[in-house]
């Protein structure tokens, strides 16, 4: 045999397993929000490993995101982003692409909100595996924690064995060709 041909026989071993490749999904997807100052993505899995919903926190569809605000803090709410944003969550769950999202897992850059643990408990979405929880203190999120305890929705934070994923576009390219 030539050396040309030395093809592995083995399988790599340092491919994303299910829960990293998932929450890497809902990072990505977060790339998409317009947002300067938070941007959530979030993915829907089934009980097979699909992936049956994914969004990102975003204006309503039709609704130019030029003409509403995204500021945080002013006078009046209706000068901020919040009475108009629509949260990765509740996009996640709208772009669904089956039936029902019964039984599933959502992957969730952020905490949910009260609001969104309301529409994911009444999709009947299982399961809610979070990466960050940095409004925990707020009233949205202990609102959220006590009702999906009520509704037996479990939730649990994220752990890696990474603490990045590098998406590289040229890799394609520099791989060792599997022709003879």
């Amino acid at each position: 045999k030539s050396s040309s041909h030395s093809e592995t026989t083995k399988k790599r071993d340092d491919y994303l397993e299910w829960p990293e490749y998932f929450m890497a999904v809902a990072f990505l997807s977060a790339q998409r929000s317009k947002d300067p100052h938070s941007q959530v993505g979030a993915c829907i899995v089934n009980t097979e490993n699909k992936i049956v919903g994914i969004g990102y926190n975003g204006m309503p569809n039709g609704c130019s995101d030029d003409l509403l605000p995204w500021r945080r803090t002013v006078d009046s709410k209706l000068d901020t982003k919040y009475p108009y944003m629509c949260h990765a969550e509740l996009n996640a769950i709208m772009n669904k692409n089956s039936a029902d999202v019964k039984g599933c897992t959502m992957y969730v850059a952020l905490f949910p909100c009260n609001e969104c643990a309301k529409l994911i408990i009444q999709a009947g979405i299982k399961e809610v595996i979070y990466m960050s929880d940095k409004y925990h203190d707020s009233d949205e999120t202990t609102a959220a924690r006590l009702t999906f305890d009520l509704a037996g929705i479990k939730f649990r934070k994220f752990t890696s064995k990474y603490s990045k994923i590098v998406i590289d576009f040229d890799s394609i390219d520099s791989r060792p060709s599997q022709k003879p």
